[in-house]
């Protein structure tokens, strides 16, 4: 039997545990940097599968290893997946909905993590034909800048030895089950968080002439920082500037002292979004300057673009082909969603890609981040499965070099 048929083979054989271990995932969500449950069940799963693993990297971090018996001290490829949930509370339904309130895996990390595990799963009975060393990374905070892979990188993810290829595959509700996504290039866009506070003059709400009007004044700022986006970036450059929060603490009658905002900055182009950053706080500082208020600002720089390795993008792209056939494999736009998987590329060649998760019958998905986010469960198998094969393969491809 060929190592594809095995790999095939094992992934149907553990589908049915591999869904087990998802609805798991998904009952027992945790915040960035607060996945202290998730580690402990992830590394109970590798001791019982017998994969040497270490704890506490960057805090609730995992690194575990899979040493093929062909395997010398090189070549390795690294899988990764985040392992943290989302501030929602769940809507889906499910009858393996959350039970921690107010935290739900609406970004598929559950998913992330059982397709991993699954291909580790697969891999261990592979070790025979393995021709090196494949290295799983589990990582925290990816959903809070400044996320968990700075720290996985510095605790020596990427070293001892120095991995050929790191890979990370995303849930996508846009594309099918069956279905994975390629873009080889620039990908997905930078991501900073705005923090902005306004500090005016309250007053009666039936004498706004004795106040400076934080609340206005904000709204004003909400508005003309889009003409940052519409009259500053260049037209084949996207750029995104959104504010998600608007806090007033006045009432009905209250003019308050002060207003809180909070935003996000997005673009594709490392120049302009360091441009962007001071025509944001110019703009600011000026309109309160000239109504009598006082700004405070924070820009925190997150994540930057993350660019796909051409040559091993195109590779994935082939073995995809291979595994689902050349009808199922797609091109994905650029998208202005960001990842800190962007900082693994920029340390050593890699691939970032997407898995379809979407029922064939549903006519209107949910997106990521949302509270009624729906999984085929089915794209489990092929998620699991389709890592173990990329990683195979960047095994060989790294031997014959």
């Amino acid at each position: 039997m060929n190592v594809r048929a095995r790999i095939q083979d094992a992934a149907k054989e553990l589908a049915e545990r591999m869904i087990g271990i998802r609805r798991e995932f998904h009952r027992h969500p945790e915040l960035s940097f607060h996945e202290h449950d998730t580690a402990q069940r992830l590394s109970q799963i590798l001791t019982e599968e017998k994969i040497a693993h270490r704890t506490e990297v960057a805090g609730t971090g995992i690194i575990a290893e899979i040493t093929g018996a062909r395997a010398m001290t090189r070549p390795l490829v690294v899988l990764r997946t985040d392992i943290d949930a989302l501030p929602i509370t769940e809507e889906t339904g499910y009858a393996f909905s959350s039970q921690n309130p107010g935290v739900m895996h609406a970004c598929g990390h559950d998913v992330h993590m059982t397709c991993v595990l699954g291909a580790a799963f697969v891999l261990s009975r592979l070790a025979d034909v393995l021709p090196g060393r494949v290295r799983l990374l589990f990582q925290p905070a990816e959903e809070k800048i400044p996320g968990g892979a700075i720290g996985m990188i510095d605790a020596g993810a990427l070293r001892d030895p120095i991995p050929s290829t790191v890979i990370g595959q995303h849930i996508n509700p846009t594309m099918k089950v069956g279905t994975v996504g390629f873009r080889a290039g620039l990908h997905m866009a930078s991501a900073d968080d705005v923090y902005v506070t306004i500090r005016g003059h309250g007053a009666h709400g039936a004498q706004p002439d004795r106040s400076v009007d934080p609340v206005v004044i904000g709204a004003q700022i909400v508005t003309a920082l889009q003409q940052i986006v519409s009259r500053n970036a260049a037209p084949e450059t996207p750029s995104v500037l959104t504010f998600g929060r608007f806090i007033a603490d006045g009432a009905t009658n209250v003019i308050p002292n002060s207003v809180y905002l909070e935003g996000t900055f997005r673009t594709v182009d490392e120049r302009w979004r360091t441009a962007a950053h001071a025509k944001i706080k110019a703009s600011i500082s000026g309109i309160c300057d000239a109504l009598g208020a006082h700004a405070e600002v924070e820009i925190v720089k997150g994540y930057p673009c993350l660019e796909n390795d051409h040559r091993v993008t195109a590779r994935l792209r082939e073995y995809a082909e291979q595994y689902v056939g050349a009808e199922r494999v797609t091109e994905l736009p650029l998208t202005m969603g960001a990842e800190d998987f962007a900082y693994y590329g920029r340390e050593r060649p890699a691939c970032f890609y997407n898995l379809g998760v979407t029922a064939i019958d549903n006519a209107e998905p949910e997106p990521l981040h949302s509270s009624r986010l729906l999984i085929d469960e089915r794209c489990i198998e092929l998620g699991a499965g389709l890592l173990a094969w990329n990683a195979y393969n960047e095994l060989l491809h790294a031997s014959a070099e």
